[in-house]
C-alpha cells in the first residue's frame, strides 16, 4: 500500500506539472467564460439557459476526456518509450501496483481539475445569457471570476519567482482555492450585492450532472492507462475518442439490437455506455437526477473500471521492458 500511495502521489504531481494539464484547464474555462454570448440563438429566455447548461457541460466533458488521455501518455507511455519505467520496475514494486498507481494518482488530477470546471460551470449558470440588449452583466459573477483567474497567477506568479515553486501546478490549485473563495461569496451574495442565499440561482442539478461526468471521466481514465500500456499517443489518442464518440451512441447503434442480435448484445456489454452519465434530456424536460441514480452510476463506473484495469494489469505483465 505504501509503494501505490508513493507512485500515485508521484503521477499526480507530475500531472500537475505538464503544460497541457493547464492549457486545458484554461481553454475550458475560457469556453465557459464566452460560452454565455453563444446561447442566445433560440429566441426564448428559458430555451437559452437550456443551452447554456449544455455548452458548459459538454466543455467540462470534453476537458476531462482530454486530460484523462494526455496525463495517461504522460505517466505510463512516455516512461515505457524513455526507459525510465526499468528504474521503478528494478525496485520491489510490482507491475499491478504499478499500473494502479498511475490510474489514482491520474484520478485524483482529474478530480482536481473537474473541481475547477465545476465551479466555471456554477459560475457560468450563474451569470445566466444576456437575452436582450438592454440586459446587463451580473458583476458579481464577472468580479469573483477576474479574482479567482487574477488572484491565483498573482499568487502563483509570486511564488514561482521567490519560492520557485512550479508555476503550472501552483496554479491550478491556487486557482481551485481562489475559486472556492469566489464560489462563497456568490452563494450568499446576489446580482444586487445584496445578502440573498435564497435566491443564488445555484441548483442541485448541476451539481448531479458534473458528478454523473466524473464517473464517465474515470472510466475514461481506466481505458487510456489501458491502452498507454501497449500503444503510443496517437494511437492511445484515436482509441480513446472512438471508444467515447461510441458510448454516446451506444444505445442507439446497438442498444436496440440487443434482444435479436448475440453481437450486438455482446459489444453492447463491451463498449462503455457513456449516454448513462449524460444529462441533456433532463436539462430540457425540467427533470432532475436521483441521488439512487448516481449510486447505480457509480457502480457500473467501479465494475467496469475494475475490468479495464484487470485487462490493463494482464497487457502489462507481458509487455517487455528495457
Amino acid at each position: 500500500m505504501y509503494r501505490l500511495l508513493t507512485i500515485a502521489k508521484n503521477t499526480f504531481t507530475e500531472t500537475l506539472r505538464q503544460p497541457i494539464y493547464l492549457i486545458i484547464i484554461e481553454v475550458a474555462l475560457l469556453m465557459m467564460l464566452i460560452s454565455p454570448s453563444l446561447a442566445t440563438y433560440t429566441l426564448d429566455e428559458e430555451q437559452d439557459l437550456n443551452l447554456l447548461r449544455e455548452i458548459a457541460l459538454s466543455t467540462l466533458f470534453l476537458a476531462g476526456l482530454f486530460i484523462s488521455i494526455f496525463a495517461a501518455t504522460g505517466a505510463v507511455t512516455e516512461e515505457i518509450e524513455t526507459g525510465t519505467i526499468t528504474t521503478v520496475l528494478s525496485k520491489p514494486v510490482s507491475r499491478p501496483v504499478f499500473i494502479l498507481g498511475k490510474f489514482f494518482g491520474i484520478t485524483a488530477a482529474i478530480l482536481l481539475a473537474h473541481y475547477i470546471g465545476t465551479l466555471g460551470l456554477m459560475l457560468t449558470v450563474r451569470h445566466g445569457v444576456l437575452f436582450e440588449a438592454a440586459d446587463t452583466h451580473d458583476w458579481t459573477v464577472v468580479i469573483a471570476a477576474a479574482f479567482t483567474l487574477l488572484g491565483s497567477f498573482a499568487v502563483s506568479a509570486f511564488l514561482n519567482y521567490t519560492y520557485d515553486w512550479n508555476f503550472p501546478s501552483t496554479l491550478v490549485i491556487t486557482t481551485a482555492l481562489f475559486g472556492t473563495f469566489g464560489f462563497i461569496f456568490l452563494f450568499f451574495i446576489d446580482r444586487e450585492w445584496a445578502y440573498n442565499p435564497t435566491d443564488n440561482k445555484f441548483t442541485l442539478f448541476e451539481v448531479n450532472a458534473s458528478i454523473l461526468l466524473l464517473l464517465a471521466i474515470i472510466i475514461l481514465v481506466a481505458l487510456s492507462v489501458l491502452f498507454s500500456t501497449r500503444c503510443n499517443v496517437i494511437v492511445t489518442l484515436s482509441c480513446v475518442v472512438g471508444l467515447f464518440l461510441l458510448g454516446l451512441i451506444s444505445d442507439y447503434v446497438f442498444g436496440r439490437f440487443v434482444m435479436t442480435n448475440i453481437l450486438a448484445r455482446f459489444v453492447y456489454i463491451l463498449v462503455p455506455n457513456l449516454q448513462v452519465f449524460w444529462t441533456t434530456d433532463t436539462i430540457y424536460t425540467k427533470g432532475f437526477i436521483p441521488v439512487g441514480y448516481i449510486f447505480k452510476s457509480a457502480i457500473y463506473t467501479l465494475l467496469y473500471s475494475s475490468g479495464i484495469l484487470g485487462l490493463a494489469i494482464a497487457l502489462f505483465q507481458k509487455r517487455q521492458i528495457g
